[in-house]
């Protein structure tokens, strides 16, 4: 089996950004992703619209044509899959790491489908799979959703949104303007400041004048089939409810990176531990690329700066002395 130079683990858009650094060094690569191509893109809500301009979520120096600065979801699908095409990236998709060995001078990987031998590997595989549960009773009933696609699905129904960052408040105006009843349960004293500038004035306004209901200040202690209850600084409150949106946030696979050997910070960030300027982690040949170097901390790094990313690990391969000469 031939050894390669770099295996890339995740297909989103900082990964493709490594395959199309490693394949323009020459050096020889497979990027394997356990879902579709760019798998969070696809599972991010259909009528999502990004807080970045089109072209600073380009890769690979292809332009990203829009319809308008900022492009959505499916402009999104369409540019990653044409530059994976443009390039002949070698992407293996629907292929699940399931373990890493580490020899004298390499490493062996085995996936669900095949078994790879590899000098590095590069871990990009963001945030967006794994949510954050609030382990309260009910949450596993079929009518809790921790991802929120598409809004008619509520039409007409009594749904119940949890958390106040950009997910959230989408779902909840989505919601709402197809005629849901929309309750929010959010910690916080008010709509978070990352909230998209031309989104949050729209949810408070709505909020202000009673067309969604808002419980700030406050949490979600159960989930019934027919109800929630929520605590509020004015006491427990129980409402009538059909579904409830628990869209309060996601973080990395810290196991995959335990596995790999990977330090990770002793506070409640779970910062990976890795060098800022080679992205080489204290195992030495596995890299981080991406979101997932900010651990708990998600809004530390997006796709427009965390592209820079691929073209520091690639650079670091390049030059330093290789693992063994096989």
């Amino acid at each position: 089996m031939d050894v390669l130079d770099v295996l890339i683990i995740g297909a989103g858009p900082i990964g493709l950004a490594c395959g199309i650094e490693a394949k323009k060094a020459g050096l020889t690569y497979v990027i394997v992703e356990k879902g579709c191509l760019v798998n969070s893109l696809y599972h991010y809500p259909q009528n999502m619209t990004f807080f970045s301009t089109s072209e600073k979520l380009e890769i690979g120096g292809v332009p990203f044509v829009s319809i308008s600065p900022k492009p959505g979801r499916a402009e999104a699908l369409e540019y990653y899959r044409r530059v994976t095409q443009k390039f002949e990236l070698q992407v293996k998709l629907f292929e699940t790491v399931e373990s890493v060995k580490k020899n004298q001078h390499y490493y062996e990987i085995q996936t669900s489908k095949n078994h790879y031998q590899s000098r590095n590997i590069i871990i990009s595989s963001g945030f967006y799979d794994l949510p954050n549960t609030m382990d309260i009773p009910g949450e596993s009933l079929a009518k809790v959703a921790h991802y929120y696609q598409d809004p008619h699905f509520y039409a007409m129904q009594q749904v119940l949104v949890v958390g106040a960052s950009n997910s959230s408040v989408d779902a909840a105006l989505e919601t709402y303007r197809k005629g849901a009843q929309v309750t929010m349960v959010v910690r916080a004293p008010e709509i978070s400041q990352r909230v998209k500038y031309w989104v949050r004035p729209d949810i408070i306004n709505r909020i202000k004048e009673g067309s969604i209901k808002a419980y700030f200040n406050s949490s979600l202690l159960a989930i019934r089939p027919d109800e929630v209850d929520i605590q509020t600084p004015d006491g427990l409150v129980t409402i009538t409810n059909d579904f409830v949106l628990a869209l309060t946030g996601y973080k990395p696979n810290f196991k995959l990176l335990q596995n790999f050997g990977i330090k990770l910070s002793d506070d409640a960030k779970r910062l990976p531990e890795h060098h800022p300027e080679t992205m080489e982690t204290n195992e030495k040949g596995i890299y981080l690329a991406g979101v997932v170097c900010g651990g708990m901390d998600t809004h530390l790094w997006f796709i427009e700066n965390s592209r820079e990313h691929a073209v520091k690990i690639i650079n670091h391969i390049k030059t330093k002395q290789p693992m063994i000469n096989v």
